[in-house]
């Protein structure tokens, strides 16, 4: 075993050698002419110290032999028109509302995780959603090389101890999750190889994102290990209409029979949802892949509850659940988690 493990360190080592991608994120990298123009963006030149415990979202060893590493979900707003584009790391809108996605996304993983989720400066969605693709990606690739590579530094150095681990994120930290794993995790190949999965949910991953980063797989099942699960959950009303978080060649698993044709599982398989108070309740919701779209479809759930608010449904499409991509197959996602990591373990 330890000599497989050696030899794909090797193998992915010297492919990041040839491509070029083995360069570790870091302050050092070079600023993009995006960041140079959003209102906000020299609070970078600042490094956060993830040594002061009080610049984490939790730091939860409970004992488990599996880690979890969590990205939240822009949970910043601006106070105003004027204010930066980019949050403080005290803001305390963020961190309020952080610790609620905490509760009801990244608690899926407890009874089999430790949790580690550190606060990050994150970029207003208004602004970053209405940005070309490119400025998009550029704003969003120096983002993730910055406070989030500096706590995934200190995780590794200081609570980690060689245990294998989960990334887990949503819509902005599933974004940026994108940029860890081909970035961060390329040039850091002896952590890769002890990552059971990245669930990097609400936003999509592309065909044209696997190919240009082929040490990288997507899941094909509901347990294979060291892959990407992905996907986004729309109603039958949003079907040809724009969504931010979808791109076109988007790909997605089902995560009730965690399939990737179209065959439809029902609500009656689902194992537990939360409600729209976040309470856990009998799964309600069903689920369906958009081969053509890239996104799970939910035909069960009602719009008139679960659909994202109106004032959001010109970025996200009228009958969006982006904010329910976690709490619809809640229980689902933990069970899932449980396979990988026994998979892992054997």
């Amino acid at each position: 075993m330890k000599k497989r493990i050696a030899l794909f360190t090797a193998v992915l080592l010297l492919f990041c050698l040839l491509t070029g991608c083995a360069e570790k994120p870091s302050a050092e990298t070079s600023v993009p002419d995006i960041v140079k123009k959003t209102n906000g963006g020299e609070k970078w030149q600042t490094k956060i110290d993830y040594a002061n415990g009080d610049n984490w979202l939790a730091i939860n060893d409970s004992g488990k032999a599996v880690d979890v590493i969590y990205f939240y979900p822009t949970a910043f707003n601006k106070a105003d028109e004027s204010a930066p584009d980019v949050a403080d790391i005290d803001d305390a809108v963020m961190r309020e509302t952080a610790h609620y996605y905490l509760q009801t996304q990244a608690t899926t993983f407890e009874e089999d995780c430790n949790i580690y989720a550190p606060f990050y400066r994150q970029i207003s969605a208004p602004y970053s959603l209405t940005l070309s693709a490119q400025e998009n990606d550029d704003l969003m690739r120096y983002s993730a090389s910055q406070d989030p590579s500096y706590a995934l530094d200190y995780y590794f150095e200081h609570y980690n101890n060689g245990k294998p681990f989960i990334l887990a994120g949503h819509s902005q930290g599933s974004q940026i999750l994108t940029m860890i794993l081909s970035d961060y995790m390329a040039a850091h190949p002896e952590y890769y190889e002890n990552m059971i999965a990245a669930y990097v949910i609400g936003y999509s991953v592309t065909e044209s994102y696997l190919e240009a980063n082929p040490q990288l797989k997507f899941a094909a099942g509901a347990d294979d290990t060291g892959v990407i699960i992905s996907y986004n959950t729309e109603g039958p009303a949003n079907k040809d209409m724009h969504n931010a978080v979808v791109t076109t060649g988007a790909i997605s698993i089902n995560p009730i029979n965690w399939k990737r044709d179209d065959t439809y599982a029902a609500a009656s398989e689902n194992a537990g949802s939360l409600d729209a108070a976040g309470a856990l309740v009998n799964g309600f919701a069903d689920a369906q892949i958009d081969l053509e779209r890239g996104v799970v479809v939910c035909r069960s759930a009602d719009p008139a509850v679960y659909a994202i608010p109106a004032d959001a449904a010109e970025l996200f499409g009228p009958e969006s659940y982006h904010g329910h991509d976690y709490g619809f197959y809640y229980i689902n996602l933990r069970e899932n988690a449980r396979v990988r990591i026994a998979a892992f373990q054997k």
